[in-house]
This record gives structure tokens, C-alpha cells and sequence, in this order.
């Protein structure tokens, strides 16, 4: 350790100070290397495979074969760069203690998922959210909270829907790359397929810009209630069908039970009059 290392000089320096050789000199090293080693274990770490610039509070954490959002960021972090990595997720807690982040880069990764409020936590000064270059196919306004960034979603794989839609409509897009918010996929409309096809198959509305199409007056949200209220009269008049079909069964069932009935009592012999003692003793004159 330079402590020990420290106080071992500090012992030639004491010596020094009796023998009056070099006082001056090694008494102001032996305190430098002492603040030194303090300094060095009080001062913030920066995260495994990345690189701080503590002037500027940026942490460089780019091109560095990162699976997961590194731990260990430094609170005072202004500035983070994790893009052109193999990042697949975003947890809820991952920002959470970045209260001064400004701009957060995370472009050119394999994020599919956020978790929800992942984003949630980022503070009101962030000014810059880059998710460009990622393989996000859904996405809603839960996990991006009440952030006002300015935010960059292109080169995503989407699935154009009520949820992006309203999404949309409330996050600050960077004008310079709305056009390249594209659909890959789409909801379906009625008449389009069943609304219970994987969402991964293709609607008409796939390989289209979805500002453009918002901007031309079609509405996701409306479609798909379009859609669902079609489901739902639908399911009712199957089982209205399924009702009109057992009250038949029923009917039919009950009426072939009460004829078979009325043919048993129809089998039966009827009660004869008992012959009387009279009537033997006149037969038998």
C-alpha cells in the first residue's frame, strides 16, 4: 500500500529531522503521498470497461461489449455513452440515481424491451435520449414517463399501434429523424385478418412512415376500437347462437320425453268392473 509506504519514509524523514539532513524536502513528500492515498480512496470509481472524463462528468462506456447497463455510474454523471453494444434490455432501476444525466446515448444496441418506467426515472434536466438503431417493436408511455428530451426512435423495428400512436403524440421527437420512425408492422383493421394473428405479421400499413400516416388522418386507436367492437358482437352473437341452440335441445328433448310417457300410459290395461256374486250365480243358471 503507498500508506505504508508513506509512513515508512515519514520514519526516514524523523530520522533525517535528528541528523538535520533534508527536512524540508521529505517532509513535504511524505505529505503529498499521504493526501494522495486518501484522495484516491475517496474519490468515485468509474464503472469496468469504461472510461470517465471526470472534468466534463462524462462516462464513455461506447463500443466496449456490454451484455447490460454497467453498474457503479457515478451519481454525478452529465454525460453517458453506451452505444454499439450488445445491451438487449433496460431495467426499472437503471437511471434511477442519475439525477443530473443531460444526454444518454444507447444507439446502435439490441434493446427489445423496456421495462416499465424504465425511463421513469430520469431527471427533468435530460435533454438528449437517443434509442435509434435498436430492435424495439413496442413501447408506451408508461416506460417513458414524464420525460420532455428530446428523443431520436429511428431504425426500430415498430409494430404501429394505439399504444405508439399515443406514445408519439406525447414525446419530444427530434424533428431531424421523425421520417425514419417507420412501420414495420401494423394493427390490423376490420376486414384485414383476425385480431388475433401475431402481432409480427404485416398490416397495410407496414414499410410506411408512422408520422406520415398520422399526419394523413389515419388513427391507430380508432381502428383497433373498430376492431375490438367487431370481436365483441361477434363473441356476443356466437353465444347468443349457443343459447338459441340449447333452449332448442332443451324444448325438443323435453317434448320427446312427455310423448314417450303418454305412450306408456297408453300401454297400460284399463281397470275392468269386478264380476259381483250375483253375476256368477246367474251365469251359472
Amino acid at each position: 500500500m503507498c500508506t505504508g509506504w508513506c509512513e515508512e519514509r515519514c520514519t526516514s524523514v524523523s530520522a533525517g529531522r535528528r541528523r538535520g539532513k533534508g527536512v524540508d524536502l521529505h517532509s513535504w513528500l511524505c505529505v503529498t503521498l499521504l493526501f494522495s492515498a486518501l484522495w484516491g480512496q475517496a474519490s468515485p470509481q468509474c464503472p469496468d470497461s469504461c472510461h470517465c472524463a471526470w472534468d466534463t462528468a462524462t462516462v464513455l462506456c461506447s463500443d466496449s461489449g456490454l451484455r447490460e447497463i454497467p453498474e457503479g455510474i457515478p451519481p454525478e454523471t452529465v454525460s453517458l455513452h453506451l452505444e454499439r453494444n450488445y445491451i438487449r434490455s433496460i431495467p426499472e432501476s437503471a437511471f434511477s440515481d442519475l439525477v443530473h444525466l443531460r444526454d444518454l446515448y444507447l444507439s446502435h444496441n439490441r434493446i427489445d424491451s423496456l421495462a416499465s418506467g424504465a425511463l421513469r426515472h430520469l431527471g427533468p434536466e435530460l435533454r438528449l435520449l437517443d434509442l435509434s438503431h435498436n430492435q424495439l417493436r413496442q413501447a408506451s408511455r408508461e416506460e417513458f414517463g414524464s420525460t420532455r428530451a428530446k428523443t431520436r426512435l429511428y431504425h426500430n423495428p415498430w409494430h404501429c399501434d394505439c399504444a405508439l400512436q399515443e406514445l408519439m403524440e406525447t414525446l419530444n421527437l427530434e424533428p431531424e429523424t421523425v421520417n425514419g420512425i417507420m412501420c414495420e408492422s401494423s394493427v390490423r383493421g376490420v376486414g384485414e385478418g383476425s385480431r388475433w394473428e401475431d402481432p409480427g405479421s404485416q398490416g397495410e400499413h407496414a414499410g410506411q412512415s408512422l408520422v406520415k400516416l398520422l399526419d394523413s388522418g389515419v388513427n391507430f386507436c380508432s381502428m383497433q376500437r373498430k376492431t375490438t367492437d367487431v370481436a365483441m358482437l361477434v363473441t356476443m352473437f356466437v353465444w347468443f347462437f349457443m343459447v338459441i341452440v340449447y333452449v332448442v335441445y332443451y324444448v325438443r328433448q323435453n317434448q320427446a320425453e312427455a310423448r314417450r310417457h303418454l305412450e306408456y300410459l297408453k300401454s297400460l290395461p284399463s281397470p275392468g268392473k269386478a264380476p259381483t256374486e250375483t253375476d256368477t250365480l246367474s251365469t251359472g243358471f
